[in-house]
């Protein structure tokens, strides 16, 4: 009797059947499985019931984290089969790949230079590999003979081996390794002895070659200090190439396999029915019995053993999917790939950083899940404003669980995420090990770090809000030194204005969580007022695309001003600046109309002045190309100009007539501006724009009894007053029900705000 030599493919259903029968009958003292031996410590933890697959070992270098590999292992694994029987026949479980030590400290790859399975598909006449696989291993009877398949397989792969090389010279060194382990377990178990690797290495280990051979070929490695741990793994990741080397495109189709007992077909199709009737898809049990038949039809057409993945996705899809893909989408993304996360018992070794986690986010109730899932945060209350830092804590070191979704708005006490737990987030964990053992910590470190390093304004700015989202009170004092040493030296207007929006989203909504901001008040109202003396000269002498990327500066400072503290009067000063552009020929035109339009929705100018800019702006002796920018300044983008024309019709009747008399040789030229400008409207405001200029001038310059569609040619006083009660209501105010008294709050409160 020999070593039972077990050459499998990774993550195959049918090898990890066939490797359980195998065992079975040859009932070995040791299993000797590919993988790191460092990791043989770790593996007792297989056997913990709170152990779930799919894991996998991963390796990381102790002083570079970020150097990793995986090893991972479904359910449906032959050497996890492998694993679990030796545990509990109280069998030795020992890895022999080469060590974690040695793989790690080069890069080489270590794939094969052939496809085996793709070389004996095409030899076999298959097309399809994946087929073939399933044809010849995956619907085989394991237990008809046990050790038959492994024979097979190992001739056919000393076949190619001949045929094609050894492999790579990592695979060589591998193989020599092996050999070394597999000479070590027969001294001390004799023949009763299986190894599960590979079916690629089945020759090398079966050869016949000398110690002083193999270890010639293993001196002088390099080597580095490399720790091992369990993480938990996904089916999502099975299905890329990564670890072994063996990715799988249907990972959730082959876990099936392997643990229906019996009439695979039948409850797959089951599943399937299950799945579509959660999207509210009529399916019924005859549609369930018909596309188990058609599988069937399909595979005998075919000339399959059985019906495989390909016959059972084309009878779904012409039985429950009515010929459509669209479901197949879903049933691939949920059931053939599957969105299953493995689990790790807490006993397993991991960084302190790792554990400090684990623990916030058991008492976050946050459980880490494959799934993609979408949370809403309360930040009044505890356990979500809790929440919330720790996603953006990990965010600042670079772990990204979670990602916010949309801007947020100025003073909300609500957060959007979008959360999904992917394993190589484990290692983005060790590597930020180097920071600290707690996620307070660590963040805290890291942000200090980067704000001494950081060279651009704009990147200190950016890191004193993530500091506030994150709460980190400690790192501030460094922020914010280094965000006022670099706005004293920045003299580019345009990186200040890039700064300043998020110095006042900062203090804005440090108010909200109750931090204490105050020092970032000082270095925002310094920053404002370099940018009121130095925007005017910034904004002379542009062309089309410098005075397009202005105006955005210009929105950002008008917003950052309305959030700061107007202790100072910056919103008096801001207002004389932008009078100040919005009257120089020398800015160019949609500086000047945005200029004007910002004055107008502060409530710094009536109507009656933005006409008479709007009427300058489009005198004939302005080039139309300059009135086109002002207009798209003026009443452009998604700042609701479509319903200031709807609603001044002076305005838009000074538009009409500048457009109506722009030369027909140069209306071509100004006819994109034009186009951007109003395409951005909204459809209703649209045709309401062109109803009012179809009825004509008497409508468009507040002449004549018409008005425009939905509204009435003059005001209803009484109408209007029977919402002020409800109004008040919604203000809290519900002493002052009269109209008048909530016309006269109201009154009062615009006073205030001018």
């Amino acid at each position: 009797m020999t070593p039972a030599l077990l050459g499998v493919r990774h993550h195959g259903p049918g090898s990890a059947r066939a490797v359980l029968a195998a065992l079975e009958t040859v009932r070995p003292r040791a299993v000797l499985i590919e993988g790191p031996p460092e990791g043989d410590a770790l593996v007792a933890l297989a056997a913990d019931e709170a152990m779930r697959p799919p894991v996998a070992l991963l390796a990381h270098v102790l002083d570079d984290p970020g150097r990793a590999a995986f090893w991972p292992m479904a359910e449906f694994s032959p050497e996890w089969v492998a694993i679990r029987w030796a545990l509990a026949h109280r069998a030795q479980v020992r890895f022999i790949d080469l060590p974690a030590a040695h793989s790690l400290a080069t890069q080489e790859d270590a794939a094969p230079g052939v496809d085996p399975v793709g070389a004996l598909a095409e030899a076999a006449g298959y097309d399809d590999p994946e087929r073939w696989w399933e044809d010849a291993v995956e619907h085989r009877d394991a237990a008809a003979d046990p050790l038959a398949p492994f024979a097979g397989l190992g001739r056919a792969m000393a076949v190619l081996r001949e045929t094609y090389g050894d492999g790579s010279a990592r695979d060589r060194m591998r193989e020599a390794f092996m050999r070394l382990q597999l000479r070590a377990a027969t001294r001390e178990f004799g023949d009763e002895v299986a190894v599960v690797c590979g079916a690629w290495h089945v020759p090398a280990l079966a050869g016949k070659f000398t110690v002083a051979g193999d270890r010639a070929l293993l001196k002088g490695l390099p080597k580095v200090k490399a720790e091992l741990t369990w993480v938990p793994w996904t089916h999502r990741r099975l299905a890329r190439r990564s670890g072994y080397g063996a990715g799988i495109d249907s990972p959730g189709w082959y876990g099936h396999l392997f643990s229906a007992p019996d009439r695979a077909v039948e409850r797959w199709m089951t599943k399937v029915a299950g799945l579509l009737r959660e999207e509210d898809r009529q399916v019924s049990s005859a549609h369930v019995i018909e596309a188990v038949r058609l599988a069937g039809t399909l595979a005998a057409l075919r000339g399959r053993p059985l019906p495989g993945l390909a016959e059972t996705t084309d009878a779904v899809r012409a039985v429950m999917c009515e010929g459509s893909d669209v479901p197949l989408a879903l049933i691939r993304e949920r059931l053939i790939v599957g969105d299953v996360l493995g689990e790790v018992p807490d006993t397993a070794p991991a960084v302190p950083l790792q554990r400090d986690l684990a623990r916030t986010q058991r008492a976050l109730r946050l459980k880490p899940e494959a799934p993609e899932r979408e949370l809403e945060l309360d930040l009044r209350k505890e356990t979500d404003a809790g929440r919330s830092r720790l996603l953006h804590r990990l965010r600042l070191l670079g772990v990204g669980w979670g990602e916010q979704l949309g801007a947020r708005s100025t003073g909300t006490f609500r957060e959007s995420w979008r959360l999904r737990w992917e394993p190589e987030l484990s290692v983005r964990v060790a590597e930020a090990g180097v920071w600290g053992t707690t996620v307070l910590g660590a963040a805290t470190a890291k942000a200090e770090s980067d704000a001494v390093a950081a060279t651009r304004l704009g990147d200190v700015t950016s890191l004193a809000e993530r500091c506030l989202l994150a709460e980190l009170p400690d790192a501030l004092p460094v922020v914010m030194r280094a965000l006022a040493d670099r706005a004293a030296l920045d003299t580019d207007v345009a990186h200040l204005a890039q700064a300043l929006p998020a110095l006042a989203r900062t203090l804005r909504y440090g108010d909200v969580r109750g931090t204490a901001t105050a020092g970032l008040a000082e270095v925002a109202a310094g920053l404002a007022e370099r940018i009121f003396v130095g925007l005017p000269p910034a904004c002379a002498a542009l062309d089309a695309d410098g005075a397009a990327e202005m105006r955005t500066h210009l929105d950002a400072v008008h917003t950052a001003t309305g959030l700061l503290a107007d202790a100072a009067g910056l919103r008096e000063r801001w207002a004389t600046v932008l009078t100040r552009l919005a009257s120089r020929e020398t800015v160019p035109g949609i500086l000047r109309g945005r200029a004007v339009r910002l004055l107008l929705d502060d409530g710094r100018i009536e109507g009656e002045a933005a006409a008479r800019h709007l009427g300058l702006a489009l005198s004939p002796g302005t080039e139309p190309a300059d009135a086109a920018a002002w207009i798209e300044g003026f009443v452009g983008g998604a700042s609701g100009g479509g319903m200031l024309l709807v609603h001044d019709e002076r305005l838009l009747g000074l538009v009409d007539g500048w457009l109506t008399s722009v030369p027909p040789d140069v209306f071509t030229d100004v006819l994109p501006l034009l186009r951007r400008t109003f395409a951005a409207y909204e459809a209703g405001v649209r045709r309401t724009l062109g109803e009012l200029v179809r009825r004509g001038p008497g409508v468009r310059t507040g002449q004549g009894d018409a008005a425009a569609p939905g509204f009435g040619p003059v005001l209803d006083a009484a109408r209007a007053d029977a919402v002020l009660p409800l109004l008040g209501l919604l203000l809290g105010h519900e002493e002052k029900t009269t109209p008048t008294a909530l016309r006269g709050w109201a009154d009062d409160q615009h006073a205030l705000k001018r």
